[in-house]
């Protein structure tokens, strides 16, 4: 029979965590009150748990624990949670928890991590939702949902604070305190800029929360806001956002429509997520993986994996097909199959460094047509360099292993040409990638290892036919 909670590793629950991370002494807990079904006693350990955190519990509970959560936490559960969780799971939790109180939960929460939330569901799920929230705020959500998917205007939050450009300090603050003393959700939980908007309500400065306080009651806004910000067009890519965040070090920045009104305003929390998703897409896509599938199902994985599969089964053969033609050297000095995979294995190692530098400084923004060629010449500098280092050593290898002196010459000079290759490839063919419009993380690792592999064997097969027999 199981221990009740308080005596579950209670010295562990006490202890301070060495990291941000969810403690596993918190999950362990939790577990052990599921299993005695102690559904307040879940209650009581998730009491403290950050948000996010009981997000990160969620993900790592088994389908049965994560429904016993939900449960628990039914009738209070925390609206931010949703927002935390990944897709599938969110999903899973939707679906234990009902449309009422998904509709009770999305309500709650500031209206970009609404139109998150809702632009994930089903058709179906979606207007069921849409439906039960209150009109004023459905509105809000639907224009939202009107933008295009990663763009500012489905990134940004509608709850802002926005003046006229004839008011003072002192006009501002007290609309503010007013504001809040008679309906505390009017305002945004937590906002850093204030903005002046002229009688079309469009944007003509901010001020920020830490200058008004420090200024005179009398002050007019329009001497102390700033009119350098930076304004975002409803339709702008999330990664422009993101770039444009990451550039001018903005805390927040207005979000106008077509016609230049204000709209919304996007906050460097939701810049964070962006940022983070983006660079999680670009490693998935490296890796052939068209997406995060942690919480899918096995076939669902391995349906989404296996086209990526069959187009490198088809630049296997192709490789193999080169070693083909070699058949009979290879027959007559057996050394050189057993030294081959040195020279491909190294050169596509060698490209898949450049590869990744070259992707990431495009998608940085950081390499350019200005300095596409310094940058290429510069990796192919670096292969050559390594190239005769490589050469040098391996070459060594092969003449202390095969007392063969033009083995050891033949290695060394498909060494460095592959090596020079894996330079210019790597950082050429996402450059033309990019060129031709096709996402450079999601097609360059295959066609780099392609042209090391298939040069690799051919340089050093065709080296040792002409140089050895």
């Amino acid at each position: 029979m199981s221990e009740p909670a308080d005596a579950v590793d209670q010295d562990r629950l006490d202890k301070p965590k060495e990291g941000f991370e969810l403690d596993e002494a918190v999950v362990d807990a939790v577990e052990d009150a599921l299993e005695r079904n102690d559904h307040a006693e879940v209650r009581t350990l998730l009491e403290p748990v950050h948000d996010a955190d009981v997000a990160d519990l969620l993900q790592k509970l088994s389908g049965e624990d994560r429904r016993g959560v939900v449960e628990a936490l039914r009738s209070d559960f925390p609206p931010d949670v949703l927002a935390e969780l990944d897709e599938r799971v969110r999903d899973e939790v939707i679906e234990e928890l009902g449309i009422a109180e998904t509709v009770n939960a999305v309500r709650e929460l500031e209206t970009d991590d609404a139109v998150h939330i809702i632009s994930e569901l089903e058709d179906d799920q979606q207007e069921l939702v849409l439906k039960a929230i209150p009109p004023q705020d459905r509105t809000l959500i639907e224009e939202a949902l009107a933008y295009p998917q990663y763009s500012a205007g489905r990134l940004m939050r509608r709850e802002l604070v926005a003046v006229p450009i004839f008011w003072s300090v002192g006009d501002t603050i007290d609309h503010l305190r007013a504001t809040a003393e008679a309906d505390p959700d009017a305002l945004p939980q937590e906002f850093f800029d204030i903005f002046v908007v002229d009688p079309g309500h469009r944007p003509v400065g901010a001020v920020s929360l830490s200058r008004m306080l420090r200024a005179r009651r009398a002050e007019p806004m329009t001497e102390i806001m700033t009119t350098e910000m930076k304004v975002i067009e409803a339709t702008t890519d999330q990664e422009d956002v993101a770039f444009l965040f990451r550039q001018r070090d903005l805390a927040s920045a207005p979000v106008v429509d077509s016609g230049g009104r204000l709209v919304g305003v996007i906050t460097i929390d939701d810049v964070v997520d962006v940022i983070d998703e983006e660079h999680e897409d670009d490693i998935m896509r490296l890796g052939g993986v068209r997406e995060d599938d942690l919480y899918s199902a096995a076939i669902e994985t391995s349906r989404s994996r296996f086209t990526w599969l069959l187009v490198n089964l088809g630049t296997a053969i192709l490789a193999s097909s080169v070693i083909s033609l070699f058949d009979a050297t290879i027959e007559q000095m057996v050394a050189l199959a057993v030294l081959m995979p040195i020279v491909a294995s190294m050169g596509g190692n060698a490209g898949t460094q450049t590869l990744t530098v070259a992707v990431r400084a495009l998608a940085m923004k950081e390499l350019t047509e200005a300095n596409a060629w310094r940058v290429i010449g510069k990796e192919v500098l670096v292969g050559a360099i390594n190239g005769i280092l490589f050469a040098v050593i391996s070459g060594l290898i092969t003449w202390a292993w095969f007392r063969n002196p033009g083995l050891a010459l033949v290695i060394g000079m498909a060494m460095i040409f592959n090596l020079i290759v894996a330079g210019l490839s790597g950082a050429l063919i996402p450059l033309a990638l990019e060129r031709m419009k096709i996402d450079p993380a999601v097609s360059s690792a295959v066609f780099v290892t392609t042209v090391t592999d298939v040069v690799g064997f051919f340089v050093f097969l065709g080296l040792g036919a002409w140089l050895l027999l």
